[in-house]
């Protein structure tokens, strides 16, 4: 909500001066869009996008989205994934490859909170990827998890809840999981199969959702791994899924 919030006013405040016009917006709750989406640019059935003639469509809802209407956007226009913890569903993603292939348009993904994305590619490219694993630490509050994880509680102060392959944990907590999605599809020779993403109830964590992203590349003539791990702390608002530093991250991804 806030994401969407975000960039309809940014869009309209400084969309001119930077060649960019908003030409609709669509939520599945049309109420939502009251007081912050002029009437004009609300629109009421996804199915009626093609009326708009948008060259990017940019997601900020929720994976289901991806899930039911991305190869039928991508008909279209190009498609800006804000939800990549819905390519965790292989069907979905072959979906999307094959209507990004017959209509000519490309799928985007957003990092988001993910850090040093570009470095992991990199390195992923070149061959130098041994293993990557994300963990993502915030208030029970800032979840909103599904199937078994819905009835999981915390059992002191910090808690795992999920510890294990990314593909696995997206439909646990598909608002939750996209930073370890990013990381999955930057690293495409592990994937979400081999991507090890931990979701972490933190109580002490009120006002910021912490990453951390630790990666090894190849044992050296020493025998010793090139090493990274960054640790990230973007502040939040009490129980929001998004931190306010991922929105600046989205909407530089869409510039």
């Amino acid at each position: 909500m806030a994401t969407r919030q975000s960039l309809v006013s940014r869009l309209l405040a400084q969309g001119s001066e930077l060649g960019l016009e908003l030409v609709f917006v669509w939520n599945r709750d049309p109420g939502r869009m009251a007081g912050s989406v002029p009437p004009a640019l609300q629109l009421q059935d996804l199915t009626a996008l093609e009326e708009r003639h948008p060259d990017l469509v940019v997601e900020v809802a929720h994976p289901k989205i991806i899930h039911e209407s991305g190869a039928q956007i991508l008909r279209h226009a190009n498609l800006l994934v804000g939800s990549p913890s819905a390519l965790a569903d292989q069907t979905t993603e072959q979906q999307l490859l094959e209507a990004s292939k017959r209509w000519g348009h490309t799928v985007f993904v957003a990092r988001g909170a993910l850090w040093g994305s570009e470095d992991i590619s990199r390195l992923d490219a070149a061959g130098g990827l041994q293993s990557l694993r994300v963990t993502m630490a915030t208030h029970p509050d800032g979840f909103r998890l599904e199937g078994p994880l819905a009835a999981a509680h915390s059992s002191g102060p910090r808690t795992v809840l999920y510890e294990g392959p990314v593909r696995g944990l997206c439909p646990l907590a598909p608002r939750n999981s996209n930073t370890m999605a990013a990381a999955a599809l930057a690293a495409p020779s592990l994937g979400f199969d081999r991507v090890i993403g931990v979701l972490v109830a933190d109580l002490s964590l009120t006002d910021m959702h912490v990453v951390d992203v630790e990666l090894l590349g190849p044992p050296g003539p020493s025998g010793r791994s090139f090493a990274v791990h960054t640790h990230r702390e973007n502040p939040a608002q009490p129980g929001a899924v998004t931190g306010s530093a991922t929105v600046t991250a989205f909407w530089h991804s869409l510039l």
